[in-house]
């Protein structure tokens, strides 16, 4: 009887496996992900968005307390008000109308535009205003919520089709709404405005009208609770860059005034408070302080500190007005490089943009009675960062100037750091010659900095000037203890500090350390060593964003990866204890961040793994949980699949490890091919979801696995000098390995890769027959021409690339050269019989798309079978929705072809002409013969 039980579940599993059908590409655009997800600050509202590949975005918000939950249609951009009372967002026109009026090809001002919504969660009533370009609810205030309506269309001119659309410089509405008494205020023409953070105060700028004679130019500024206006600025001109103090008591921005026309603007720093009528001209061209033929920087940032006392702003050198009298095409178009130039070329170009809106720090003293600015950077100390919140007598600043031609071949940049006295801009050198990086203290008492050529973390204490070593004595290690590439070791990082810069807390690969800065105290383990007997690596969650130390009283999260069997979780402790933390949740999921409910011990996240898609919970504690969405029900109509980790040992004896993807109607009766991919490491990821999509380069898994596909995916780690017998030695061994069970075809076995998978893809195949086809992104084949190259989108040389990081040669072209031949494929090339196709784009930012036809033009001189595929000005990885989707069927096809005996494409078997391009893609199945 027994037996005959268990032949009936049998066969009535495979009956449910067998009801289930394959992904196919129709099912990408439905497919559901979690977007942006917050709690109300009293943690009785859930709000988070459910997005698809490509449609509607649907915002939901949960009442905790009550489970009732309201649907919002295309909303986005959802933000509660500081009292939990309501919430708003905006509400995007629907895709489909919005790919309508591409398709007509309509202009931009005659589409559907965004609406704003907003809902009293009290009474569940919701509000939809159209036509909103934008809104803010006061950070700390629960009482208005301002818009800005989308600037009229003018109907009353069509403009030519080639004539350029004219930028609206009269504004539009902005509106003020009063959540309690639903009464609006509008102002007229505004272009920019910001409200404070109590919402007391409500900023805004006009250039007036030419319509209307009653409408005003300058800056108003409105006070909400006493319902009255005040003009700041008088005069018409170009204001931005609105910022209040952390009361909302005093205002600070950007003005100019020159001529329109005026290619260089004049700009001034404006301020208010609320003692005075007017904004007064803070800081102009004529302040002392400023440097000759330097100017206040229309683009800077400008900050108040905590206390509101200093402003900080930016300066920058006076910018040469171009030549008008020059006649563009009598006039050279050249790049001029040269040797001593910091940067390459390219690298200049690429950032020209950047540099030319490039600002200084400077601050200025607001209540001093001689009112003078102090620069605190420069061109040759470009970089620095406010301390303290601004209250700081310092800032720290650093320079790799120098130093930046080596970075060329280091990729890392040398520092030098100084701290920078804000009364005097008086800067003392506190730190030479840096391969790292350092960071001041929350309190300003300490400058933390790690060396990466020592791996020892140090501590500068501003006020004696005495640097402290913290782990010289430590026989734990401070760095990545399985680096692999041919440089220094990185730093784990750092969790933060304890009140008052009391401790410090770093992270070692597993735990988290407390040590005294000034080393009067021996270093703890906050988590008691726990982590390293368990093999756990315990990470610092912030809940709170605005929290600047770790306080030693309070509970504090902890996330945790367990690095033996890959399950996440948390767990909590206390910074100032040495006891092993206490488990809160782990299991064979992964988490995203926790984010907690500004007044309300409450929490919200998500969690998935491989077979449950991802989705949102609310807890307390962690250790039990609601769940609030519900994404991919469709799912269970699939055959999906399942993931499991596995170990081998490579024939040098390093064990490894990897990830085997399953049908989850795995029979092990039956063969199945098996495609590999690889990278470097992705084990880590044994519990990621991975959603049938169409990718940017990798491979489709969740869509191979569903139809009829084992998927491998194994880690390597890498000797230097020779990444190519690296990936020989862990990738083949793997694959050799689950070849031993009978229900792996190893005449069927296929690879792919991208980018740095694309190159091992492209090496194994002259090494071995093994592999039945191959799939090789944008790869490197020849190292000695790569090597001399450039990443355009960077604008950097490649050579750090083989010296120091990825491609692990450990040494110059001239040094190593036989190095960079072994390594190069192209140079292999007659030993291939696998048939491969490579993806090599022709605007590809990080390799250049010349390797991927080097390789092409050898295999196919050889007349070995090879594709190439150029998805024409595409990136190193694919952007475009419409050719991730053609890659997704010439890759199935390309694999079903040679690993299932699949009718060949016309695309492999003819190819497609020049002619036909656009008209034809060459999908259709023949039975010819690649």
């Amino acid at each position: 009887m027994h037996k005959k039980f268990t032949i009936i579940l049998l066969f009535f599993a495979a009956t449910v496996f067998a009801q289930k059908k394959p992904l196919n590409h129709t099912v990408y655009d439905s497919w559901e992900s979690v977007g942006v997800k917050q709690l109300s600050a009293n943690g009785q509202w859930a709000g988070y968005t459910i997005v698809p590949q490509e449609g509607d975005t649907k915002l939901y918000l949960s009442n905790l307390s009550t489970t009732t939950r309201i649907t919002v249609d295309r909303g986005t951009l959802l933000k509660f008000s500081a009292d939990s009372k309501y919430a708003a967002f905006q509400i995007q026109p629907q895709f489909a109308t919005t790919r309508m009026d591409r398709i007509k090809k309509k202009k931009p001002e005659e589409m559907l535009r965004d609406s704003l919504g907003f809902i009293n969660l009290t009474t569940g009533a919701i509000t939809k205003i159209p036509r909103v370009k934008s809104f803010k609810i006061p950070e700390n205030a629960g009482d208005f919520l301002v818009y800005q309506k989308e600037p009229a269309a003018d109907t009353t001119k069509k403009a030519k089709p080639d004539e350029p659309k004219k930028e609206n410089k009269e504004g539009s509405d902005l509106i003020l709404r009063n959540l309690l008494t639903g009464i609006d205020r509008t102002f007229k023409y505004v272009t920019e405005y910001d409200i404070s953070k109590s919402g007391k105060q409500l900023i805004f700028t006009s250039p007036g009208s030419k319509k209307d004679n009653t409408a005003k130019a300058g800056v108003f500024i409105f006070n909400t609770e006493k319902g009255t206006v005040k003009t700041l600025v008088y005069t018409k001109g170009n204001y931005k860059g609105f910022i209040f103090d952390e009361d909302g008591t005093q205002v600070a921005f950007l003005g100019e005034n020159s001529p329109e026309k005026s290619e260089i603007k004049d700009y001034s720093i404006y301020y208010n408070s609320l003692t005075l009528d007017t904004a007064q001209v803070l800081v102009d061209n004529e302040i002392d302080g400023l440097p000759a033929k330097w100017t206040v920087s229309g683009d800077g940032k400008l900050t108040f500190s905590k206390e509101g006392t200093k402003l900080f702003f930016g300066i920058a050198p006076l910018k040469k007005a171009k030549d008008t009298t020059l006649v563009d095409f009598e006039n050279a178009k050249v790049d001029v490089w040269g040797y001593k130039d910091d940067y390459l070329q390219p690298m200049q170009l690429k950032n020209a943009d950047k540099e030319s809106k490039r600002s200084y720090q400077t601050v200025i003293d607001i209540f001093s009675s001689d009112p003078k600015i102090v620069p605190l950077t420069d061109i040759k100390l470009p970089e620095a960062t406010i301390v303290k919140e601004g209250d700081a007598s310092f800032v720290l600043a650093s320079t790799d100037y120098g130093n930046r031609v080596q970075s060329q071949w280091t990729g890392s940049p040398i520092r030098d750091y100084y701290l920078v006295d804000i009364k005097t801009g008086v800067r003392k050198k506190i730190i030479s010659a840096l391969d790292g990086y350092a960071s001041p203290s929350p309190a300003g008492n300490y400058i933390l900095f790690f060396d990466q050529k020592t791996s020892l973390w140090s501590a500068y204490a501003v006020a004696t000037g005495k640097t402290t070593v913290l782990n010289t004595d430590s026989k734990v290690k401070f760095a990545d203890e399985d680096n692999d590439v041919p440089d220094d070791p990185s730093a784990y990082g750092t969790a933060g500090w304890t009140e008052e810069d009391k401790q410090v807390l770093i992270y070692d690969r597993y735990d988290i350390w407390s040590f005294s800065p000034d080393g009067k105290s021996a270093p703890k383990t906050i988590t008691n060593g726990f982590g390293r007997q368990k093999k756990i690596t315990f990470r610092y969650e912030q809940v709170d964003p605005e929290a600047r130390f770790i306080t030693r009283k309070d509970d504090i999260w902890l996330s945790a990866f367990n690095n033996d069997t890959k399950e996440n979780g948390f767990y909590r402790t206390h910074a100032g204890d040495s006891k092993n933390p206490e488990l809160a949740v782990m299991a064979k999921f992964k988490y995203s961040n926790l984010i907690k409910a500004k007044d309300a011990e409450r929490y919200i996240y998500d969690k998935g793994n491989y077979t449950s898609s991802p989705n949102i919970y609310v807890s307390t504690d962690l250790k039990t949980e609601t769940k609030v969405s519900n994404t991919n029900p469709q799912q269970q109509t699939y055959n999906w699949g399942t993931a499991e980790l596995v170990k081998w040992a490579t024939p040098k004896g390093y064990p490894s490890e990897g990830i085997l993807y399953k049908p989850e109607n795995f029979d092990p009766v039956k063969k199945y091919p098996m495609i590999v991919y690889f990278y470097e490491k992705l084990s880590e990821g044994l519990y990621n979801y991975i959603p049938p999509a169409p990718t940017r380069s990798r491979l489709n898994i969740s869509y191979f696995v569903s139809n009829g596909y084992l998927v491998f995916a194994p880690d390597i780690s890498y000797e230097k000098g020779y990444p190519g017998r690296s990936a020989e030695e862990f990738i083949n061994s793997g694959v050799e390995s689950l070849k031993k069970n009978s229900w792996v075809d190893g005449s069927k076995i296929g690879i792919q890769g991208q980018s740095w998978g694309g190159y091992q893809v492209a090496f194994l195949i002259t090494r071995t027959n093994m592999y039945a086809a191959a799939w090789a992104g944008a790869p490197v084949v020849n190292m000695t021409s790569a090597y001399g190259g450039i990443r355009w989108e960077t604008g950097m040389n490649r050579q750090f690339q083989y010296e120091k990081t990825q491609s692990r040669i450990g040494a110059s072209l001239w040094e190593k050269p036989e190095l960079y031949i072994e390594n190069s494929p192209l140079f292999s090339l007659p030993k291939v019989s696998t048939p491969v196709v490579i993806m090599s784009n022709d605007a590809d930012g990080a390799v250049p798309w010349y390797q991927g036809i080097e390789m092409f033009t050898g295999l196919k001189r050889l007349g070995k079978p090879s594709w190439l595929l150029n998805y024409n000005n595409e990136a190193h990885n694919l952007e475009l929705r419409q050719n991730k989707k053609d890659i997704q069927i010439r890759e199935q096809q390309f694999f079903d072809y040679y690993l299932k005996g699949a009718k060949a494409p016309v695309w492999m078997t003819g190819g497609i002409p020049a002619t036909e391009k656009g008209k034809t893609w060459g999908f259709e199945l023949t039975d010819d013969k690649p």
